[in-house]
């Protein structure tokens, strides 16, 4: 069986904008035949993070929102707190960033919500149908309280997981700073006495009793008792805990897809991947280096599986930038994301998603013009 992906690419006539193309991209794609009527409408979206200027224009999301209350939904743009320590890690400097990067309710049509509240630690424990690495997964609550979840993604290369799309989005986006870590992490977290302010902060989250603080007054924990959690390192202020150690691309890649699985699981869910600015690493950079293909389109499906394998595709088969970071490679994997990042095998996530039932890699693309 194969899945309908749309698609339509960058060229406007006069008097017609890439914003109207979408939302006839929107309704040929069936986005309509979802009930929105008095739903909540969780818009799942990468801000981007300051410094970076290849993330997504907030008109996309406007035109998508816009769609989406005139079918009679409450959309709101949401996004979960980061595990690494930068602009986007709590919820005030998120919500800071969202607005620097144009993200606003004046310029958007609707709401900003962190999904995992002030410290990354509002979350929801979902049960994972299939699941082979996460049997749960941590979800920041407020994406899990909406009714639907429409995906708007930047597709782009990763250094983690090769290539980011919708999986990606939502399953690595959607997850709390605990369950970020609980897919980037093979291991535990630990407390640095050098850098730990003794608050305790960290004890109150712990329901494990795995924390316990010395005679100066440091935090350490007992990875005897620790379950894995990181509800400790949404909690620190001075960002004291950290993870110990982390997991190889495989098993991120298939941890993400279990954790896509999760937040779509029961519910109706749509999914956009705009495929322009093709930066070779993510969005969460603080910079992003110049694109490695020509802006192609933008792609729309019910299957996140198929969305991404159209994209994978459609760049693949786009010539590389001759100034940007594909000259510095050797082109021996005739593709463009391997030839980038070698040392990770993105046909994992595709794979990994199809074997427990998330979508399919197999699509009809439909041209809409």
């Amino acid at each position: 069986m194969s899945a309908k992906v749309y698609f339509t690419d960058m060229r406007c006539k006069v008097g017609v904008s890439l914003l109207s193309k979408l939302d006839k991209l929107l309704l040929q794609a069936g986005i309509d035949q979802i009930d929105f009527r008095q739903k909540y409408v969780a818009i799942k979206i990468h801000f981007g993070e300051p410094g970076n200027l290849a993330f997504l224009r907030p008109n996309f999301a406007k035109t998508l929102a816009d769609r989406i209350r005139a079918l009679g939904g409450n959309p709101f743009l949401t996004d979960c707190n980061t595990l690494y320590v930068g602009r986007r890690n709590n919820a005030l400097v998120h919500l800071d960033a969202a607005f620097e990067n144009g993200y606003f309710p004046l310029s958007t049509g609707c709401q900003n919500i962190i999904a995992d509240g002030l410290k990354g630690t509002d979350d929801v424990e979902v049960p994972i149908e299939g699941g082979v690495y996460c049997k749960t997964a941590l979800i920041g609550r407020a994406v899990m309280d909406a009714d639907v979840l429409v995906s708007l993604s930047h597709f782009k290369g990763h250094e983690g997981t090769g290539f980011g799309g919708a999986i990606k989005n939502i399953g690595m986006g959607c997850g709390s700073r605990a369950g970020k870590m609980n897919m980037h992490s093979a291991g535990k977290p630990q407390a640095d006495t050098d850098v730990c302010v003794g608050c305790r902060a960290c004890a109150g989250y712990c329901a494990h009793s795995a924390i316990s603080f010395g005679g100066d007054g440091r935090a350490s924990i007992d990875h005897d008792r620790c379950v894995g959690c990181g509800r400790c390192i949404g909690a620190c202020n001075v960002h004291a805990i950290a993870l110990s150690s982390w997991t190889g691309s495989n098993d991120l890649n298939c941890r993400m897809a279990e954790y896509c699985k999760a937040v779509l699981a029961g519910r109706p869910h749509f999914h956009v991947s705009v495929v322009n600015q093709v930066s070779p690493y993510c969005d969460c950079h603080g910079e992003s280096d110049a694109p490695v293909v020509p802006d192609i389109g933008i792609f729309a499906s019910f299957d996140p599986v198929a969305l991404d394998k159209a994209c994978i595709d459609a760049v693949n088969a786009a010539p590389g930038i001759t100034t940007s970071i594909l000259s510095e490679r050797e082109h021996t994997h005739n593709d463009h994301f391997t030839d980038i990042h070698p040392g990770t095998d993105w046909r994992v996530q595709i794979s990994h998603a199809e074997k427990i039932g998330l979508g399919t890699g197999n699509y009809e693309l439909v041209t809409v013009k």
